[in-house]
């Protein structure tokens, strides 16, 4: 008979000469691991239960507690690694599918370690942003083709009305889509406020529009999933842009679940369901079964908000990104978003997480060039989404043709995210991914979003030192200019692909 494998994932290193049985560490996990040792008045812990979150080792007083990675291992076997017997066991006990949160973390190249920049030299004198204005200003959607000046009438007309009907970014960041309930309300109004302080705009996640978020509305993309959750006249009007949500980096083609003991009362009349009932968003959009039934709803929605507002369309990454593209922007959308494989969630299956879509570095360079080629490229926007780490990761997005990022687990990181990917089991102790009111407590919105703003900030002037290195003084002039990338490392399949030449090739 098969035993159960209870073996830890963590193991944790309690010295008991610098414990003082405070029993802090037993209090604020959310997993229960700590324990009271009836039998010897110590403090025990149970390493099975651990998800290495490091929060009980943040607040020890003393620094008795570490957290390590078990060195236990499986017999060495190149082919059956140690979490796919793992895997398979859980699933010979449960019969279930393996969840997980976060992105995929599977070794795939991430290419843009293997992009390097430009830089100016003699011919091309850098530019000094101490002393010389960069512009790092972004615009999203659709853009008129030409202006008629002589038509125009200045005494009436200002640049506002030209450029009516555009997100404007002071940055070219926006904080990707997290649904309430898929992270708690004090990590939504972090975000949403900082998004209104830094000049730029965050996404509600298909989860609608909770009440106390209204005053940052006039900054928000709120989504339109197959679920429709809180979607109303009111929830577009009040919004700054519509996105269509078709799919996600973390699990292209399939829907979303939120489990109904997560649905609270507050959720509930957020999203227009029941409380207590399971949110589930299927799979497809059950009025979009093509470009024209896209088109339909597109127009529907922009309609609704009296076409005052840029419409988008997310999709995930995936082989045939390019059509699909074309096929959106041909369909009225002023914004796509593409979704890549280490695109981030609060739950999905680990073999979709880990085994479908493409990344983002190589969606971005096809898109583009698609939509040059058939000469509708200033028709759209792009916003490139999964896994931006680095204020370099989004440069080198930009510069293979994206106009702006969404940035999702960069932002839970700044706000105290670890990153242990049990975001689906809702007991995050960093207060986060969870709807635990006791949990909640732990994330302060005020100093969430100064963090935020100050990852902006200090994002937006490495990337103003990135363009003055290569003596560029504006963002919009960077935008699929991949003469500027050189890669390394890379196939002649991959270079062409990317459409960049390797290092050492000169203009």
């Amino acid at each position: 008979m098969a035993k159960s494998k209870n073996i830890s994932d963590f193991v944790i290193e309690r010295d008991q000469n610098r414990c003082i049985k405070c029993h802090a560490c037993v209090r604020v996990c959310a997993n229960d691991v700590h324990f009271k040792d009836d039998a010897t008045s110590e403090v025990a812990s149970d390493d099975s239960k651990c998800v290495g979150c490091h929060f009980c080792e943040d607040l020890c007083p003393t620094g008795a507690l570490v957290i390590r990675k078990n060195p236990s291992e499986t017999r060495e076997n190149a082919h059956w690694k140690k979490e796919y017997i793992y895997r398979i066991v859980r699933q010979a006990e449960t019969g279930g599918i393996v969840l997980t949160g976060m992105g995929c973390d599977r070794p795939y190249k991430n290419y843009f370690d293997h992009i390097l920049l430009n830089a100016a030299q003699v011919t091309n004198p850098s530019i000094d942003p101490l002393r010389e204005p960069m512009e790092l200003k972004t615009f999203i959607g659709r853009k008129i083709d030409a202006v008629n000046l002589d038509d125009l009438n200045w005494k009436t007309t200002s640049i506002d009305e030209i450029m009516s009907g555009l997100l404007e970014l002071e940055v070219p960041i926006m904080f990707s889509a997290m649904s309430f309930g898929s992270i708690s309300l004090n990590a939504c109004k972090a975000i949403a406020e900082a998004a209104k302080l830094c000049g730029t705009y965050w996404n509600t996640g298909e989860g609608g529009l909770h009440q106390s978020l209204y005053p940052y509305a006039d900054r928000a993309i709120v989504q339109i999933a197959s679920g429709r959750f809180g979607v109303s006249s009111e929830y577009l009007s009040r919004a700054a842009a519509v996105e269509i949500k078709i799919g996600q980096g973390a699990k292209p083609g399939i829907g979303g679940h939120l489990p109904g003991e997560k649905v609270s009362q507050e959720i509930s009349l957020t999203r227009m369901i029941p409380q207590g009932s399971d949110a589930i968003s299927p799979a497809p959009h059950h009025d979009i079964y093509s470009i024209e039934d896209l088109r339909q709803l597109i127009f529907a929605i922009k309609e609704t908000v009296d076409y005052k507002k840029p419409v988008g369309v997310k999709i995930a990454a995936v082989h045939n990104v390019a059509p699909i593209a074309s096929g959106i922007v041909r369909a009225g959308a002023d914004f796509i978003t593409i979704d890549g494989v280490r695109g981030g969630t609060g739950a999905a299956p680990v073999v979709i997480r880990d085994n479908v879509g493409i990344p983002i570095e190589i969606a971005i360079a096809v898109v583009d060039q698609r939509l040059r080629d058939e000469g509708i490229r200033n028709q759209i926007s792009i916003v490139a989404a999964g896994g931006f780490r680095t204020s370099s990761d989004i440069i080198k997005a930009i510069t293979l043709g994206a106009d702006a990022v969404y940035i999702g687990t960069s932002a839970l990181i700044a706000l105290g995210c670890h990153v242990c990917q049990k975001c689906y089991t809702g007991k995050c102790n960093w207060g986060i991914a969870t709807q635990d009111p006791y949990l909640t407590r732990r994330l302060n919105p005020e100093i969430g979003t100064k963090r935020l703003c100050n990852l902006l900030r200090a994002w937006s002037l490495e990337m103003k030192e990135m363009l003055g290195g290569m003596g560029i003084n504006a963002i919009e002039s960077l935008r699929g200019n991949r003469e500027q990338l050189r890669g390394i490392d890379l196939s002649e399949i991959e270079l062409k692909i990317l459409g960049i030449k390797h290092a050492g090739e000169s203009w």
